[in-house]
């Protein structure tokens, strides 16, 4: 089995409930802690902050206002029109300008709460501070009254703008427009001057809009009328100069031009044809005869001529009988020569038709050449007689068309005039209000219902979070089963927090109390260091006795058949209880009639000897050093008949420890008391600081881990175990220390031990019960 088997893989993608419902109740105190400063933040909150009333008004967009008033208006708009519309309205109602005209309006530059409201703790102290400064710097200018009047306005208009709220209905053409302040006469007096002036202000934007443009179109309209009557007579007069005079509105010779230029179409497609059709039959004439019988074909296509078919026909029943006699009586019959001469002859007769034909079409083709020459000579002669005419008559289209725009330019221009002028008329807006402003009866802030509720989600979520930080920084041994699946070794039990015990590498107290005093204390004294070493001696049916007698039974297993078993006892970091550990399974194991020895052989921090109730004058490096007998050295506790070999450092300052361990003298030692003993249990120091458990390893048969619950970082354990491969195969097991028992269950997996540790807790009696016995 390897030292850290890898976590098997969770192929369950669901939450593990119980797991977080765990980790929330490890943490409760946490979350509970800021859901009540949440709380208590929201209740000052509450008591200092100001009441604010609101008041609302509704405003909508109406084009059907202006249905009848408008020719020009439309039905249909697009929902990018409707937005843009809206969002234009939004923006008015915000705006700077609108915010003065309403401070003319309801004179809100003399109201105190707005131009002098009461002054905050905070206000006071920038107050004072920008007095102390004002003494040091240069005095300003008086200023008039006009200029204090100025900022009283814009004052009370930037305050009212912060306490206005402004948005659209939903995707509707309504606009919603509230005010908060802290007077409820006040936001319903501001919200409906504010409905009110906006309704003005479009009136008056229609109106001086309408106003401006009719006054710039009547400027247009003047300068258009003259400049479209001049066009019109400019092209009058070049018509007259020019004499372009025509009947269909185009000119004669362009007219003349235009049918020659289709009879010269037609003439050129008509000598194309003759000029095929020659070709054709000059290339049959000038593959002699033999070659125009068979081409005869074609001219009977292109002509209507009987006498070439005729021939044709009988050409063809000559050869049919020819053949005929060649195949009854050969080529050499005088019939076969007969036949022969007379093909020929109609041969001849074919060639000479064919002749007369190809002249004829060479007549066609000259007659069509010739009309086609003469429609090109009379084109060039109309067409220079109408060059200066069409100049003439493209600089007359330019006059037309000028005219005709300013002309039409001129109509659209006194159109928009007209509308324009009766539009002035009509002052009507596209909004009006369908919500009047009330008089608020209850503050809309702030909301102490909701503020609480929010504290308190607030408070669970800062306390969650701050929980599950915790919970991602816990990075040690809190059950057995971490122990299991982070070292992959043996877990041998809890060993529960000893109520008043010092820490290990504490000073000892200068008087401690003897092995008979120690049962006589009350019972909420702290515990005396002699009486450290006896828990489980004196209280053999706690837990704390169960599992060091766990850990004995555990090693009685591995060790069996070993004359005398040296079992080392070992953790990571100082101060975790492994003295502790040692002198009480050394004690548990003598007071069930082994022989057993206890060595205190960490050499820079003794903590096993500190607890003796006086530090010896020598100790364990004397024996190695053969300087004393081990048995001068030894102490023997009377009452579980444990055999304790202590440490001194008293008048020196040893060195190389890990050499002094890993010595001859230490392997005599061992080997000189092993007929005495049946166990030796030896408090090694910590793995991590110092190497003596490493050089004492040849020694021990086995080794017992301790590890502080809750405090040793799970990290740290394996990065040792994983350097040192000897001491971890040899670790019977891991013990977890000063566990706290009362929070034990929270860290277990529901249906673990640890979680049904109150149905078996009348099997145990604890320490503190047998102290007040």
């Amino acid at each position: 089995m390897t030292i850290f088997p890898p976590e098997p893989k969770d192929h369950d993608t669901f939450i593990d409930l119980d797991k977080l419902w765990s980790a929330a109740m490890r943490r409760l105190g946490v979350i509970g802690a800021c859901v009540a400063a949440m709380v208590v933040l929201a209740g000052l909150y509450l008591v200092f902050a100001q009441p604010m009333y609101t008041s609302m008004t509704n405003i909508l967009m109406d084009d059907n206002l202006s249905r009848y008033a408008e020719e020009n208006a439309s039905d249909n708009q697009s929902a990018q029109m409707l937005d843009n519309r809206m969002s234009s309205a939004v923006e008015i109602l915000k705006s700077k300008e609108l915010a003065l005209s309403v401070v003319d309006k309801a004179k809100l530059d003399q109201n105190a709460l707005i131009v002098a409201p009461p002054k905050s703790p905070v206000d006071l102290v920038k107050g004072m501070l920008r007095g102390v400064t004002s003494i040091f710097s240069a005095d300003a200018p008086a200023l008039t009254e006009e200029q204090i009047a100025a900022g009283r306005r814009e004052k009370a208009a930037a305050i009212i703008q912060q306490w206005l709220t402004v948005e659209r209905v939903g995707r509707s053409s309504v606009i919603a427009v509230s005010v908060r302040s802290p007077d409820k006469l006040l936001s319903a007096q501001i919200t409906r001057t504010y409905a009110e002036s906006y309704l003005t202000e479009q009136l008056n934007a229609n109106f001086d809009a309408t106003e401006r443009a009719s006054i710039w179109l009547q400027e247009r309209l003047n300068d258009l009328n003259t400049r479209s009557q001049q066009a019109s007579l400019a092209v009058e007069q070049f018509k007259r100069d020019k004499g372009l005079i025509s009947p269909r509105g185009e000119l004669l010779s362009a007219q003349q031009l235009s049918d020659l230029n289709s009879q010269l179409i037609v003439a050129q497609a008509d000598a194309a044809t003759a000029a095929a059709r020659y070709n054709q039959y000059k290339a049959i004439i000038e593959k002699g005869p033999e070659a125009a019988v068979h081409n005869a074909v074609v001219s009977n296509r292109d002509t209507d001529n009987t006498v070439m078919q005729d021939l044709r026909k009988r050409y063809i029943g000559i050869n049919d009988r020819e053949q005929a006699i060649i195949q009854q009586f050969g080529a050499d019959h005088p019939q076969a020569i007969a036949m022969k001469a007379e093909k020929q002859d109609v041969t001849n007769q074919m060639f000479r038709e064919l002749q007369q034909l190809t002249g004829s079409f060479k007549n066609e083709l000259d007659v069509s050449q010739s009309r086609v020459e003469s429609m090109r000579e009379n084109i060039q002669r109309v067409a220079g007689n109408n060059s200066d005419a069409n100049v003439n008559m493209v600089q007359l289209q330019e006059l037309e068309q000028k005219a005709s725009a300013l002309r039409t330019l001129y109509e659209s221009y006194l159109q928009r005039f007209e509308q324009a002028s009766q539009q002035q008329s009509l002052p009507i807006a596209k909004a009006r209000v369908i919500s009047d402003a009330g008089v608020p009866v209850s503050p809309s802030s702030p909301r102490k219902t909701l503020t609480i509720a929010l504290s308190v989600i607030l408070g669970l979520l800062i306390g969650c979070a701050a929980a599950a930080v915790l919970e991602l920084r816990e990075r040690f041994f809190r059950t057995g089963e971490d122990v299991q699946q982070k070292l992959g070794m043996r877990f041998l039990g809890y060993l529960p927090r000893i109520a008043g015990a010092a820490r290990e590498d504490a000073p000892k107290p200068s008087a401690v109390p003897e092995q008979g005093e120690a049962a006589n204390q009350p019972v909420g004294d702290p515990i005396s260091f002699r009486r450290m070493m006896r828990v489980a001696v004196e209280a053999p049916r706690s837990q704390f006795a169960e599992t060091l007698r766990n850990t004995k039974l555990a090693c009685d297993i591995v060790l069996q058949g070993k004359k005398c078993a040296v079992i080392g006892v070992v953790s990571c970091l100082p101060g975790e209880g492994k003295s502790t550990v040692a002198a009480n399974f050394a004690g548990l194991i003598a007071s069930s009639g082994a022989r057993t020895l206890v060595i205190d052989a960490d050499l820079r921090n003794p903590g096993l000897s500190k607890m003796l109730a006086s530090e010896p004058e020598v100790g364990l490096v004397d024996v190695i050093l053969n300087k004393t007998s081990w048995t001068s050295v030894a102490r023997v506790d009377r009452r579980s008949r444990l055999t304790i070999l202590p440490m001194t450092t008293r008048g020196r300052q040893v060195t190389h420890t890990s050499e002094l361990l890993a010595s001859s003298g230490m392997s005599q030692f061992l080997e000189s008391i092993k007929d005495t003993f049946d166990v030796i249990v030896v408090d090694l120091a910590p793995l991590i600081p110092v190497i003596d458990a490493k050089a004492f390893e040849p020694y021990a048969d086995a080794f017992v881990f301790v590890t502080e619950w809750g405090a040793t970082p799970a990290k740290a354990v394996q990065s040792v175990l994983q350097s040192e491969p000897q001491i971890a195969a040899k670790t019977i097991g891991v013990i977890l220390n000063k566990t706290d028992l009362s929070e034990l269950h929270k860290y277990a997996d529901p249906g673990a031990p640890e979680r049904l540790r109150s149905n078996y807790l009348s099997y145990y009696r604890d320490y503190k019960e047998v102290a007040a016995e």
